[in-house]
This record gives C-alpha cells, structure tokens and sequence, in this order.
C-alpha cells in the first residue's frame, strides 16, 4: 500500500481537472467550442492478503462534451436561416424599387396618358403635342432605369456568389488540412481525440453552412467527410474540392458554379445547391428576378407594340400617316457555349398579347426539337420536325415563332428569352411634335342633300398592321331603289348591291363603319381622306383608351394591371418571407440552445467545478503530507 503514491495520483488528477476547468472558463466565448471534461478511473488495487486495497486514481480521457444529433439540427437550421434571411433582404430590396412611389413605373405611366389626353383634346396644339413627346421619353427612360437597376441587382448576385464560392473554397481547404491534423495525432494516441482541432473543424463546417446546405460522414480515422448541397462532395479526408464560377453556357449574363479538377471544369446542376447564401442568390435569380426583369420588359414591349399601332393608324398634322413612337425590342436567343453543330434560331414574336414572363430553353435530341420552360423544364411545345423548325414553327401559348437555319447535333441547345431586353431596348423614336399621328386617316361624311334620316358613323381602322393599301381611297355609298339595298363605288369597293341592316359594320379597305336610321333612295355618304388633320383628336382618343384596354397576358390585364401584378407577386414573396424567415430564427435559436444546453460552457457550473477540483488538490496535498509524517516517525524510529 503506497499512500504517497495515491496521493500523488490524486494530485494529478485534481491538478487535470482544474486545467481542464480553467481551458473551459477561457473558451467560453470562444465560437465552436464544446465543454471538455476529465474521466478518471480507479488504478487496479493491491492484494495484501488483508484484502484489496486502493492504488489512486488515473485520468484516461479529456471527454468533448457534443451531441452530433443536435450538431446536425444546428447546421441545418443555420443553413435555412441563412437562405432566408437573404432571400428576404433580396426580395424587399426588389419590392422598394418596383414600388417606389416616385421612381417606379406607375406615375410615369399616368403621366404618359395624361398627356395624349391633352393631345385628344387640343390637337392643333404644338405645345401639347411636344408635352406628350416628353412624357413618352421619360416613360422610356423609367423603363430603362429600372431595368438598369434590376440587372445592377443581378450583377451584385454575380459578385455574391463569387464571393460566397471563395469562402466555401477557403473552409473546404481548411476543414481538409484539419482533417489530415487529427487523423495523424489519433493515429499517434489511439483512443485519443484532439478535441479542439475537432471543434474548430466543426465550427468551420458551421461557417460553411451559412454558405451553403452541409451534410457530413465521420470516418474511423477520425477525419469527416463533408457534403454539399443535395450530396456533392467538397471534402474528402485531407482532399478538398475546388469550386469555381463560370459563364453559363446558354446565358453569359450569369455565372454558374462548377467543380475545377486541375483546371477541368464540371459544372454543377445549379437547382443542386440548395440552402445557404448561395441557394439563396441562385433561387432568388432564377425564380424572381429574372422574371421581374422578363415582366418588365414584357410591359414595355405591349405598350410599344400597341401604341405603334395606332400611331400608325393615325395621320399627323401634315395628314401624313404615323410612324412608331418608340422602339421595340426582339425576342434575345443565345446558343449553348457546348453546341457542336453549326445550326442558329432566331424568335420573331407573333403576338404582344400571348407573350410571358418565362424564358425557353430549346433542345435537338438528334431528331426534333422540344421547347422546355428554362425555369421547371417542363415541356411547352415539341417534339418539332426539322423541316417544321426550318420552315418557321409558332410556338403555341408563348407568344413568338421560331426559325432554323442550318444544321445542329444532338445534344445543341438554345436559350430563348423573349421579352428580356424589352425595357432595355425601348426608346422614343419621334424627335418632331408634328409627328404625332392624333387623327384618324379617313372620315365618313353623308352628302348635305341627303333626303332620309340615315347618319354614318365615324369610320375607323381596323386594329392591326400592316393598313391596307386602299385605307385612304374615298370610297361612295349610293343608297338603291328602293333603299334596301346600297352600292358601293371607288378602289377596293365591294361588286354589286349590298343588303342594307341599320347598324350593320359596313367593312371595307381596312376600315369599318355603321349607317343607321333610314336612308332615302339616292342617299349617298362617304368615306374618304382626313384632309383636316390639324382639329383631329380621334386617333389620340383611341391611344388615351389603350390605358386601361386589357392588352397583356391574351387579353386579361393592362399595362398598370401587370405591373401591378409584378409588385403584388414580389410583395406577396416578401411578407412570407418575413413571416419564414422569423420562424426559422426562432428555431435556430431553440436548436442552438439545446446544442449549448450539452456543448457549451456554463461559468457558474465551471466555478462549482473549480472549487471542487481545488478540494480535491488540497486533500491529496494533506493526504501526501501525512504520508511524508509517517515516513519520517519511521526514520526516526529506525535512528
């Protein structure tokens, strides 16, 4: 029995534990770390025929007080957390500049029909004529501005992304060389884990959820395996992958992320990288501001298109017909930096009124073409023969035509985005006030003689373009005898009598008009000319009307209706997000807090533990100092 040795054994391993105490107390503020604790077990004892005595106590580990099932929780409520919060910051910033009391679309648009009105009601006016031609030009130039501004939006996601990228290149390289550190020292002292390495790697895999969804695998050796996304590898023992962003192949506007293997690069399915910054900035890119962007630029794209037409079907102060006021953009197709054929698609649009928000992404299996929606890649339209696609193939239900040329392989794809540039590309195309086509080309006239009581409405254009070549050709309308029928005469007229309905539209030359009441026989009206152009406010009425015509989406919303829709839409996404995004922190909170409740360090337990420990020093220090009395009483016996 050596009471000198067990009190020295008792000294160690009180002196181990107030080291042990006194690391945890200085790394309570310290992120990632977990709460050590010593283990002690009884030395084997000795047989002294009297019995078993006790030979000390021994400290065979310095335990790491974690849970990886809480571990776990905490990564994956930090990730959603994460992606929350910066789709919620991404989204109001979109909802403040859509709805932007001053700097939106609304009151540019207000003050657009506010001045052809001005222009219907005086439209010999120069003065509100050039009123209208600056209002149409900052209309103009509000859809460019926030089109500019949107896709400023989306480059900062471009640099986020590569800035997020370096940071999750940075965690896998050092979560790999941590790996390689603690696999060489439990190799050294099996049994034996390094505990603050194995913190400081869990707390980089923290850091690297706040980037991206993380998932991880220990392994025997004592390294861990780390997941990305929906399960692509970023680490595997002391081997880190390198990822990297790159020009996406069908839209070099936007960056994609690849895997770069000695400089080969893979790219990665994007809708793979879930959660985090980084599902955040592709998510939000992808499902809501590229459609903002393809909305607005949808907008622009129905007001130039409807406006030009009736300009055009309108005559200027000079009785020249009208031109187009603003520029219109063409449907955007760029070819997948992989294709291999020589084949090219162009998009024409075949209709304003059909045209979505969506983008297109158009594939050649070797055999026909299929229209797939870019955004959920369900099919739109296809399969599409080669000679259909050559020949010009409508695409039904989007709003656009397309039109091959040359020969393309299997595998070649295109991305057609055909309302992108809309509000980029519109402009005012009239500089001269007299230009503004504010009366209709024709007038219906009935002759001062006329003995009944017919009255001819004013005629007018039949929407659409182009005019038929005959619109100004005067044109006559003899009633017959007896006046149940009528004869037309001049270009373009009609042969042989025409049966008489008051009220009927009477079309010809691309105009319509009605004759109703009862003519007498030998009634004649006309339709001719506008040869008084400059009192003439009647085509401006039918633009002022276009205001609240329902001209987008096929005829069931107008221009305010569907940006209105863009605002609500994004508004919509916004208080939700506000509403998840709390939530998820409440529930990060909750997960962090059990996970501290076993991993983290309590200062009042810590000081229980301190004095405990400085206890147990002292008695072992008594316990050796009564030993060291006894060994001397037997020296002095022995003298």
């Amino acid at each position: 029995m050596n009471i000198y040795g067990i009190g020295v054994s008792a000294l160690n391993a009180a002196q181990a534990g107030i080291a042990t105490t006194t690391h945890n107390i200085a790394n309570a503020s310290t992120p990632g770390y977990s709460r050590q604790e010593i283990l002690q077990a009884a030395q084997l004892p000795q047989n002294t025929g009297a019995g078993f005595f006790g030979q000390g106590v021994s400290v065979t580990n310095v335990l790491r007080r974690y849970d990886q099932f809480l571990g776990a929780q905490v990564l994956e409520a930090q990730t959603q957390s994460s992606n929350l919060n910066t789709q919620l910051a991404l989204s109001q910033q979109l909802s403040n500049l859509l709805g932007d009391s001053s700097g939106g679309l609304t009151p540019a648009l207000q003050d657009f029909f506010g001045a052809v009105n001005s222009v219907a009601n005086s439209p010999q006016s120069v003065p509100a004529r050039q009123a209208l031609l600056g209002s149409a030009q900052t209309l103009a130039s509000r859809f460019q501005s926030l089109d500019r501004n949107l896709n400023q939006i989306r480059g900062d996601l471009s640099g986020q992304i590569s800035n997020s990228v370096t940071l999750v290149n940075s965690y896998a390289k050092q979560i790999a060389a941590l790996n390689e550190k603690i696999v060489q020292l439990q190799a050294n002292t099996p049994n034996q884990p390094p505990n603050d390495l194995m913190d400081q790697r869990d707390q980089l895999v923290f850091q690297l959820s706040q980037e991206v969804r993380v998932s991880t695998m220990k392994q025997s050796d004592g390294s861990m395996n780390v997941f990305i996304g929906t399960g692509q590898s970023l680490v595997i023992g002391n081997q880190a992958s390198t990822l990297q962003t790159v020009a996406s192949a069908t839209d070099p506007s936007s960056v994609d992320i690849a895997y770069n293997n000695n400089g080969t690069l893979t790219n990665i399915q994007q809708s793979a990288l879930q959660g985090g910054n980084i599902g955040a900035f592709l998510g939000f890119r992808q499902t809501v501001l590229d459609p903002a962007v393809n909305a607005l630029g949808r907008i622009a794209m129905g007001l130039a298109d409807t406006i030009n037409q009736q300009q055009q079907q309108g005559v200027d102060l000079k009785g020249a017909l009208g031109g187009n006021m603003f520029s219109m953009a063409t449907p955007r197709v760029t070819p997948s930096s992989n294709n291999t054929g020589a084949g090219a698609i162009t998009a024409t649009v075949n209709s304003v009124s059909a045209l979505t928000a969506k983008d297109y992404s158009v594939q050649f299996d070797g055999t026909n073409y299929n229209v797939y929606d870019s955004a959920t890649f369900a099919l739109v339209g296809g399969p599409y023969s080669v000679a259909a696609m050559t020949a010009g193939q409508v695409v039904a239900g989007t709003g656009i035509t397309l039109q091959l040329t040359g020969a393309n392989v299997t595998g070649d794809s295109f991305l057609v985005r055909p309302t992108v540039d809309g509000a980029n590309v519109i402009a005012l195309n009239i500089a001269d006030p007299t230009k503004i086509a504010a009366a209709s080309p024709i007038r219906s006239n009935a002759t001062i003689s006329n003995l009944g009581t017919g009255v001819i409405a004013a005629a007018t254009v039949v929407p659409g373009l182009p005019l038929d070549a005959n619109l100004q050709q005067p044109i006559t309308i003899t009633f017959d005898n007896p006046p149940t029928t009528y004869t037309v005469t001049g270009t373009g007229a009609p042969v042989g009598p025409q049966a008489y309905t008051s009220g009927a539209a009477i079309t010809i030359n691309g105009w319509t008009t009605q004759i109703s009441g009862a003519p007498s026989a030998g009634d004649v009206f006309t339709v001719s000319q506008n040869t008084n152009a400059t009192t003439d406010g009647s085509n401006m009425l039918l633009m002022a009307a276009l205001q609240t015509a329902n001209t987008l989406a096929n005829g069931t919303t107008s221009y305010q209706g569907a940006y209105g829709q863009l605002i609500g839409q994004v508004g919509s996404q916004t208080r939700e997000l506000t509403v998840t995004s709390q939530a998820q922190t409440s529930l990060l909170e909750q997960v962090t807090k059990s996970q501290q409740s076993v991993s983290g360090v309590n200062l009042d337990e810590e000081a229980a533990n301190l004095l405990r420990y400085q206890q147990a020093y002292q008695a072992a220090a008594k316990a050796m100092q009564i030993a060291n009395t006894m060994f001397d009483t037997i020296l002095q016996l022995g003298g």
